[in-house]
């Protein structure tokens, strides 16, 4: 005859032995540690997803979306860009953005001596998308204006633009820029007739015996008004940066060096991100020097103070970017080269600055890493030392 569930357990329940109670209690213990060592796996992020992009051409640049050439492209009608064309476009116009930050567009631009493409997110992956020889020949010469130091980058943001001028020698004899040139149009009145748009240019020299340093300034927000951000040498091994402003209230005041950091060994200062990294409130840039040491610092209208720094890290080849990411319900975290080895670390700063992760590579990451996307669906592109370029997916998922 069958029993029922119930009666079977009643049966059982005074057919078993009764435990000891301090044998309960250590089954309890045992169940309880077992679900503390599970827990922070349960909560832990996917292992990182790599792939390598197929490219018919070695690249030896690579474009983040926050630089001229990425913005040239999703504006310029060059390809039939439909992931946030929109967005890229209202930004290039000053749309979207206060003066200050830098313009962006969801596109990364590769290129070589063979070619170039254009990178974008699309359905959780990246999408390559080439682009011709005559192409790449523009986006190069865009990204220098006339008169600039050969070779090298300028910031946008809305009517502001800024590039090293004044071509000189360092204390080293390598290439540097005696002059930082700031441009910035003016508004004028709406009219039928065609006239040029003003524009004010003035020239801010690093100070003392200091030049800049051939690496592109950064346009940021300082409080409620534009602030640049450029490294300098001084010395044949010395650098830091320096901070140039306007003071506050006085719309006629020229644009003039408000701060600067000491000279240290080790230069140049690569400005490897801006942004909140120690969760404060406070506007911070990170900087690795070409000895690898990373270093955070402060921004302060009339100072800029140091924050943490870290070794074992690298600058990239030249003037190539770093990125800087955000993950979901986190703070940004800085993404790096590992010094001598073929791996990029993320390096968060809340609470002083300490690696979450590395991600192993096949080649060392030389040519530049940035960014598409955000939070979980954000992927990394890292150009290697071998010409190829690596897609990372932090969070695991599709690279």
């Amino acid at each position: 005859m069958t029993r029922s569930v119930a009666s079977w357990g009643a049966s059982a329940r005074t057919a078993l032995p009764r435990r000891h109670p301090a044998a309960r209690r250590g089954r309890v213990a045992l169940v309880l540690g077992l679900l503390a060592c599970v827990a922070p796996v349960a909560g832990a992020r996917a292992e990182p997803g790599i792939r390598i992009l197929d490219l018919p051409f070695k690249v030896r640049a690579l474009r983040g979306s926050r630089s001229e050439a990425a913005v040239s492209v999703a504006t310029s009608g060059l390809l039939p860009i439909t992931v946030g064309t929109a967005g890229a476009k209202a930004a290039a116009q000053g749309g979207g953005q206060q003066t200050g930050d830098e313009e962006s567009a969801p596109i990364a631009v590769v290129w070589g001596d063979d070619g170039g493409a254009v990178l974008a997110l699309a359905e959780g992956g990246v999408t390559v998308r080439p682009i011709g020889r005559d192409a790449v020949e523009g986006l190069t010469a865009a990204e220098t204006p006339r008169g600039a130091l050969p070779g090298s980058r300028r910031a946008l943001s809305g009517p502001l633009s800024a590039y090293l001028t004044g071509r000189t020698r360092a204390p080293d004899g390598g290439a540097a820029a005696a002059v930082l040139t700031i441009r910035e149009r003016q508004p004028m009145a709406v009219s039928t007739d065609p006239k040029p748009v003003p524009v004010a240019t003035v020239t801010v020299p690093a100070g003392g015996e200091a030049v800049f340093a051939p690496l592109r300034p950064r346009l940021l927000r300082l409080g409620d008004r534009p602030a640049l951000l450029a490294a300098t040498l001084s010395g044949a091994d010395a650098g830091g940066l320096v901070l140039i402003d306007r003071p506050a209230g006085d719309p006629g005041a020229a644009w003039a060096v408000a701060a600067r950091t000491p000279a240290q060994p080790g230069p140049p200062l690569k400005i490897a991100g801006i942004a909140d990294f120690s969760g404060s409130g406070a506007t911070q840039a990170a900087t690795v020097s070409a000895k690898g040491r990373l270093q955070l610092w402060t921004l302060r209208p009339d100072a800029i103070e140091p924050a943490g720094e870290a070794a074992g890290y690298a600058a990239g080849d030249g003037d190539s970017d770093l990125a800087v990411t955000v993950p979901a319900g986190g703070s940004p975290e800085l993404v790096l080269p590992v010094a001598g080895r073929p791996e990029i670390a993320f390096v968060a700063a809340k609470g002083g600055l300490r690696e979450r992760a590395r991600v192993p590579l096949p080649a060392p990451a030389e040519t530049g890493i940035v960014v598409l996307g955000e939070g979980a669906a954000a992927r990394l592109l890292v150009g290697l030392a071998d010409g190829r370029v690596a897609v990372v997916a932090p969070d695991g998922g599709k690279p």
